[in-house]
């Protein structure tokens, strides 16, 4: 019988054979069958026939000639295992083979979740989601009462979504445990008032019988989120104890806590102004690595500050230093209280050595001292603000620079290699670092970008050649600084007018000009350079958005105030604003002064606002006692030569 219905050619075995080997495994067998019985096939006389052999394959002349049987072998070429895997056939197969399989996986996922979404539980997952999005509390325990009641078996995510209502500062319509909210009371009952003290002891007590379920349930594990939620319901409840013995209990359990474990129970001793407890609370979140914010550390200071502990006060003005360096309006509040306080002017020492202050100076790095309270008598406090030169117009007092350590810069910028953002983007930040090499250093980065479009409506490339010529004339070296741009702006419309194309190429052969490829952000790229090349940064972002955000408050608010040059534009051309000749912190000097700075103004129109805050002293100097008028301007040379 021939094969595939007809005349079979050796090329066409010669191909078909082996794709029929690989594709279908199970005809193997047949097919070596089938190639011994090949050479008794038929054909018309008209055909040819060849004999195939599954080691050979042979070529006979035709039948006509018996005479001189002379058969010529050909040989398949010999292929190593490498070479048969990477032929197109097998690629190809490999390829449709994993493709297969992901889409299987992916159909299982799916199928999986559509399954979850239409079973009892996924419906009520998703009721309490949206609950927990409208903040709808009565809905969400109706969701639980009823599942409890038909049996629906409850995940811990269904509980923490209970419990994070529960614990919400107030919820008008918490229900009674009686399948009634406290809005459904209140109309079958028109004199039921109920004011939010009542609802949130229903929020607290609904929460505490779930909590009872979820340990009485052995299918469910509280995480940090359950104890967290938790440690808020002992704070409303009034025990900050419950509170932050949840938090320990976070700890045996293996689970780290975060910062928003230990609010509730430190907020709660701090209203309570049990200092005591509070400051246990601060010692356990420093021995578990977690770093309080501005709002943890003014409800500490606030707690001091009333109780008189002057000590506690001092040391948590020098951590706002550190942390947060800037105070909101409302931390200001708390610090100007405390300065205006009898307990402030009570505390401080009258005399004090003076080449002991000179040594905290020097160790502090400039700006703080850190001996304590110096002084005695009522402070005088003020609202002031510094001159360009750093000098405050309500006490005329010269405030300091603090400088840099270059290995925290260098420290700085490895670190920015390992945020999400460089990662991902790993390859394209490798081509971005070898033309910095090759082409550095520069003395100034350009943001492009936002100079261009400061006060323009369309995007201009000759007040960004302003700004180069600008800088070229203050820069030390003289060289072009290096300008960030999109590619996108470099190939658009605006981009290929005949003049701005001018300017584009002289920046390019300049070597000065790198434009950031499409799908990426340029922010990184002016960044990293400024960092790497240790140089200004020209540009009027205040980089306060969520990027940058990453990169925490401890560095990069000191970098930035020491390397950000910001802009103005008139009719003369550019105006630039270079960082100023002090920092911008928390300084207290060598006469017992402090100045605060503080987050309201602190822009080019207007500028920052500081709390300024003074009293009459007398400084204690070897061979006597000498009044602090006296010796100020000897001891702030001193420190100009030491943080210089």
């Amino acid at each position: 019988m021939p094969l595939m219905g007809g005349t079979l050619r050796a090329p066409s075995l010669y191909l078909i054979i082996p794709f029929l080997h690989h594709r279908y495994p199970s005809l193997r067998l047949r097919l070596r069958l089938l190639g011994h019985s090949i050479k008794h096939f038929s054909s018309p006389a008209s055909s040819t026939n060849f004999a195939v052999s599954p080691q050979r394959h042979s070529v006979e002349h035709p039948v006509g000639n018996p005479t001189k049987p002379r058969t010529k072998q050909i040989k398949p070429p010999k292929r190593n295992q490498t070479e048969l895997a990477q032929t197109p056939l097998n690629i190809m197969n490999a390829r449709s083979l994993d493709a297969a399989v992901k889409e299987k996986k992916a159909k299982s996922v799916k199928q999986k979740r559509r399954e979850f979404h239409e079973s009892p539980a996924g419906l009520l997952q998703r009721g309490l989601d949206q609950c927990s999005k409208r903040g709808n509390t009565v809905r969400a325990f109706e969701l639980y009462d009823s599942a409890v009641a038909d049996g629906i078996p409850l995940s811990i995510r269904h509980y923490n979504c209970l419990l994070y209502l529960c614990s919400l500062p107030s919820s008008p319509g918490v229900s009674n445990g009686q399948g009634d909210s406290a809005c459904d009371v209140a109309l079958k009952d028109p004199e039921a008032k109920f004011n939010d003290s009542e609802v949130s002891k229903m929020a607290v007590e609904r929460g505490f019988e779930i909590y009872k379920r979820i340990c009485e349930d052995p299918d469910v594990e509280p995480n940090e989120a359950t104890l967290t939620s938790m440690a808020r319901l002992a704070a409303m409840k009034g025990a900050p104890h419950l509170a932050f013995d949840l938090v320990k209990q976070m700890v045996k359990m293996g689970m780290p806590p975060k910062l928003r474990s230990y609010g509730p129970a430190l907020y709660g001793f701090c209203d309570k102004l049990n200092v005591e407890m509070a400051h246990e609370v601060e010692t356990h979140m420093d021995t578990h690595g977690v770093i309080p914010e501005e709002a943890e550390l003014a409800a500490l200071l606030r707690a001091y500050a009333i109780k008189g502990r002057a000590h506690h006060v001092y040391r948590l003005l020098h951590r706002i230093r550190t942390l947060i360096r800037q105070v909101s309006e409302p931390t200001a509040e708390i610090i100007q209280s405390w300065f205006q306080s009898d307990a402030a002017a009570a505390v401080g020492a009258s005399k004090w050595d003076i080449q002991k202050i000179k040594q905290g100076i020097v160790q502090g790095g400039g700006g703080w001292h850190g001996q304590g309270w110096l002084g005695t008598g009522q402070w005088r406090v003020e609202r002031s603000v510094m001159s360009e030169d750093g000098v405050c117009k309500n006490c005329r007092e010269k405030l300091v620079c603090i400088d840099i350590d270059p290995s925290e810069t260098e420290g700085f910028a490895r670190s920015l290699m390992d945020l999400p953002y460089f990662k991902k983007n790993r390859y394209e930040f490798s081509r971005f670092k070898e033309w910095l090499k090759k082409n550095g250093p520069f003395d100034a980065v350009i943001d492009a970008a936002n100079v261009s479009l400061c006060n323009q409506r369309e995007f201009n490339f000759y007040q960004i050649n302003s700004v180069i010529k600008r800088i070229m004339e203050v820069s030390p070296s003289k060289k072009m600084p290096l300008v960030i741009l999109h590619a996108r702006r470099v190939y658009d419309e605006t981009a290929a007018a005949p003049k701005n194309r001018q300017l584009i190429e002289s920046w390019k052969r300049a070597n000065c000009l790198y434009y950031t490829p499409k799908g990426s952000n340029d922010d990184w790229y002016w960044l990293y350079a400024a960092v790497c090349n240790k140089c200004l940064l020209v540009t009027n972002d205040e980089m306060r958005d969520h990027l940058f955000q990453l990169l925490g408050t401890s560095f990069f608010p000191r970098w930035k105030e020491k390397h950000q040059v910001r802009m103005t534009f008139s009719h003369r051309g550019p105006t630039l604003h270079m960082p100023p000749p002090y920092s911008i912190v928390i300084q207290e000097s060598e006469s017992g002064s402090w100045h605060i700075p503080t987050t309201t103004g602190d822009d080019l129109e207007t500028p920052c606002q500081w709390i300024c805050a003074t009293r009459e002293t007398t400084k204690a100097v070897a061979g006597g006692i000498t009044s602090a008028k006296s010796d100020t301007d000897n001891m702030k040379r001193r420190t100009q030569q030491f943080v210089s």
